[in-house]
């Protein structure tokens, strides 16, 4: 018998961020497919996330991007993505890991997922909160949350209370 019990959370975390990543491959190699629209929500102070400041100065602790139809430059590795966005009309670069992220959703087909972030003493995203208005694709603002859609799963509800 082991003397550490099997961290089934983590590994859960793993796989549904694994997902993300996949997702987000695909888009890299083949472009957005037909009505797809990916909503990523992710902390802005976390370790590793590169943006530019007077972003982070505006949204501190999270934002929400949204990958559509303009967006360049996305790459996709085991720990992160990369990718260029418009905000209000100004072309900016970003590094998001994939432990940063706090929800990933795509609404166009009602699917989403919420995320634990293990480095955030503050524990998970609240559950049917809004999330920081942010900047999508051509400057226009949009809120996560409420639209990441019907199919969220969330590992809250295999927590123990």
């Amino acid at each position: 018998m082991a003397d550490t019990p099997l961290n089934y959370e983590k590994i859960v975390e793993d796989a549904m961020r694994g997902v993300a990543r996949e997702a987000l491959r695909e888009v890299a190699s083949g472009g957005m497919p037909g009505d797809h629209q990916i909503y990523i929500c992710f902390k802005t102070g976390a370790p590793d996330v590169a943006m530019p400041d007077h972003l982070r100065a505006q949204y501190p602790e999270e934002i929400t991007i949204i990958l559509e139809h303009q967006f360049w430059d996305l790459s996709v590795d085991e720990t992160g993505f990369s990718v260029g966005l418009a905000f209000a009309g100004k072309r900016e670069h970003l590094h998001v890991p994939f432990a940063a992220l706090t929800s990933f959703a795509d609404p166009s087909v009602d699917f989403g997922l919420q995320f634990a972030n293990p480095e955030d003493a503050e524990g998970p995203a609240p559950k049917g909160g809004k999330r920081p208005a942010a900047g999508k694709a051509g400057g226009e603002a949009a809120a996560g949350g409420e639209e990441a859609g019907k199919k969220v799963v969330s590992l809250d509800q295999f927590r123990k209370k």
